[in-house]
């Protein structure tokens, strides 16, 4: 009956598709059906805009289908006709949503973007459906009531809970009337985010800074290459382009002799969707008022409350004491920073009075930085091409795991992008990782990681994962390659670790593969820890145009300079991460301005200078709006502790790339949520995290500075 109802969904809706979309009536929606591609990729070749509403619809009804087959079972409820069955169920609708939504992020145009906004609310009320479906949740909550006396075993224990909880966090203890507030209130949170998203992608893309050969005074010759091209590209002969991308206004800000320019640029970038046609404050407001509205319905105080009560850190006390801990250290630090290129800046421009400004940091910092050190970022990227730092990548990969990398013709959704296969140490397939490196129309801001397939367990066999790791690098130009700086490769060996949890994961149910939202930066930012160590860098570091490894001493100043910057970085970071909690501890968003509120809470009360504006600002702070890190920003500095304790168990054995600890860490990026993060912790370190070699990497404190708090959470 269960199979029966499936088919003839699925069916009907391919019957529709080949009617409305191609006139033969011989052509299926292909991704509804088998996907028989070379690893079980999505078929990319295939798929055509008008695919994704009738598969979403169809995948629904067949993840509906599922449910009212295991509500109908006469059986009393098990973990086999019930929890198994509930973990198995959606496999469909998972591949489909996977597929479109990493395209909509990574290669999307107007007609995605329709589908988008009308799929999500549908997406967000078939969810609801589910999770407060009466009869399905009293088989969960009869089975989880005698779950110690059903016989199972530990993963059986974890499942079981984790999805009694999952329902009760889905608002299925509540009366009828909640839940129809409750579903409402997610329909207009997914419109919401929708709208908010796309505001900031419209904004990102409608901004120019076109510019003549006379206005790039101090710029390197590779930035202007790829402004010039950027230009060429978008239809401006003998110009120069210069967007709001990453790889584009920072490198404009460093070394941009114009000051005019600069703040020109800048503000651009820090006052996206703050006001005008692209306007987000409105948004954010209802967004603030839906998810407070929310928590409150499910009994927490704020959607702080109610996100950190599902991991590692429990509570926004936990969290405030961390950033505490670590605000006034890095903002003094940030304060010494900011003397030391006031004074620069002033005897350059024979001005007393002359005071830095927020535009003026990235180029006074490399001013700085290059006068200490004798260091030119500029210098730096010949030696970092990026095929150089891909293999730099796989080769490290291969000396800590054993597993190697095989390029592989395949068709993914962009010609630019380039696939490897991943074979484990003994041959097996782990995994193919899918790489999007530029910068184009459609795509958005930042570097990320997702899987279009993960992992899962398929009549007792491992079904390997499709993993895509998405960034914005500079573009080559000529015959120049793509040359990264030194946080740009850091970015890539970040997103990465990212890529090797999900390859690495051997977890037997779905329900099981996700961690903690502050733990899962843990397996990225450990990655990092490798990139500028000299053994390292002698491996990948080499120069594009003469094949020299790169000499000693700019290993040397590399490290000498490590820290330098740090009181501003750790600064913007932290200062966002208040922004997010400040704003999701809310009790009420009446009345809320949300750029007034950043202001007061960061600059009046925290005393944070005019010269440092938190990494992302609320109009375009896509993480917490739209990106799902909403009441977990904090999780990057969060798991920083957890990375730099676990990169001292390599240090501490002597040995960078010692096997045996990376079998314990691979055990750990392999176990998914298996445990709790902090108990995976512990099996792979044997203690609780400590914080100082945080605080030590950061320059905040000396190695026998014994006097910082010790651990995690205290």
């Amino acid at each position: 009956m269960k199979h029966s109802s499936l088919f003839t969904i699925v069916a009907i809706a391919m019957t529709s598709i080949a009617c409305n979309s191609t006139p033969t009536a011989e052509r299926t929606n292909p991704l509804l059906e088998e996907w028989n591609t070379p690893y079980g990729i999505p078929p990319f070749e295939k798929i055509e805009v008008s695919d994704y509403l009738p598969a979403f619809e169809a995948a629904m009804e067949a993840h509906k289908a599922e449910v009212e087959a295991i509500v109908a079972n006469p059986e009393e409820p098990t973990f086999e006709n019930t929890i198994l069955a509930l973990d198995n169920a959606g496999g469909m609708l998972n591949n489909v949503a996977n597929t479109f939504f990493l395209i909509a992020a990574a290669d999307t145009n107007p007609d995605l973007q329709k589908v988008e906004a009308e799929v999500s609310p549908m997406l967000a009320a078939h969810s609801d459906e589910i999770m407060m479906n009466a009869d399905l949740f009293e088989r969960v909550k009869k089975f989880y009531n005698r779950r110690h006396r059903a016989g199972l075993d530990a993963l059986q224990l974890r499942l079981t809970e984790k999805t009694f909880k999952e329902f009760e966090r889905g608002g299925s203890n509540l009366p009828a009337d909640k839940q129809a507030e409750l579903a409402e209130i997610n329909r207009q949170l997914s419109e919401a985010t929708v709208s908010y998203a796309q505001n900031l992608l419209a904004a990102n893309a409608e901004y120019q800074l076109l510019l003549s050969s006379d206005q790039l005074g101090g710029l390197p010759q590779s930035l202007k290459n790829s402004a010039r091209d950027a230009a060429t590209e978008a239809g401006h002969k003998s110009e120069y382009l210069f967007t709001l991308n990453r790889s584009s206004i920072f490198p404009f800000l460093t070394y941009s002799t114009d000051r005019n320019l600069r703040k020109e640029i800048y503000t651009a970038y820090i006052e996206r969707c703050n006001g005008g046609e692209r306007d987000n404050t409105e948004l954010i407001k209802t967004i603030i008022d839906l998810r407070t509205r929310r928590s409150q319905l499910l009994g927490f105080k704020s959607h702080a409350d109610y996100v950190l009560d599902d991991v590692m850190a429990k509570t926004p006390k936990a969290v405030y004491e961390l950033l505490d801990d670590l605000w006034e250290p890095s903002l003094n630090s940030a304060k010494r920073e900011l003397g030391e290129m006031t004074e620069m800046m002033r005897k350059e421009l024979n001005d007393n009075t002359a005071k830095l400004e927020a535009w003026d940091w990235f180029y006074y910092s490399e001013k700085v930085r290059k006068q200490r050190y004798n260091l030119d970022e500029q210098a730096l990227r010949p030696y970092f091409s990026l095929d150089n730092v891909r293999q730099g990548i796989f080769g490290l990969c291969n000396r800590l795991y054993g597993i190697t990398f095989t390029p592989v013709s395949v068709v993914a959704y962009n010609k630019e992008c380039s696939t490897y296969k991943v074979n484990d140490s003994d041959g097996t397939l782990l995994g193919v990782v899918i790489f999007d490196f530029f910068p184009r129309a459609g795509k958005g801001g930042g570097a990320w990681c997702g899987e279009y397939v993960s992992m899962s367990m398929k009549d007792g066999q491992r079904v390997t994962p499709v993993v895509t790791v998405v960034c914005n690098f500079p573009r080559p130009s000529g015959n120049t390659p793509s040359l990264l700086s030194v946080d740009e490769t850091e970015t890539f060996f970040h997103e990465f670790g990212h890529a090797l949890h999900n390859l690495f994961a051997q977890v037997p149910y779905k329900g099981l593969a996700g961690v903690e939202r502050d733990f899962v930066e843990l397996p990225s930012q450990i990655m990092e820890n490798w990139a500028m160590e000299p053994a390292m860098l002698k491996t990948y570091a080499i120069h594009y145009q003469s094949g020299a490894v790169i000499p000693d001493n700019l290993i040397r100043r590399i490290e000498q300079s490590s820290k330098f910057g740090q009181g501003f970085t750790t600064t913007e970071l932290l200062a966002a991460s208040y922004t997010d909690m400040d704003i999701h501890t809310l009790r009420t968003a009446e009345g809320l301005d949300p750029v007034a509120f950043e202001q007061k809470k960061m600059n009046t009360e925290r005393g944070l200078v005019s010269q440092i504006v938190p990494r992302y600002r609320y109009p375009y702070f896509s993480h917490i709006f739209d990106g799902g890190y909403s009441s977990g920003y904090y999780s990057y500095i969060w798991a920083e502790v957890l990375d730099k304790d676990a990169y001292q168990a390599f240090v501490e054995s002597g040995d960078l790339f010692d096997k045996d600890t990376a079998a314990r860490l691979r055990t750990l990026l392999a176990s998914g949520g298996t445990k709790d993060g902090m108990d995976l912790y512990r099996d792979f370190r044997g203690a609780e995290p400590s914080r100082t070699p945080l605080l030590i990497s950061r320059g905040f404190v000396t190695p026998d500075n014994g006097d910082e708090p010790e651990h995690l959470g205290q």
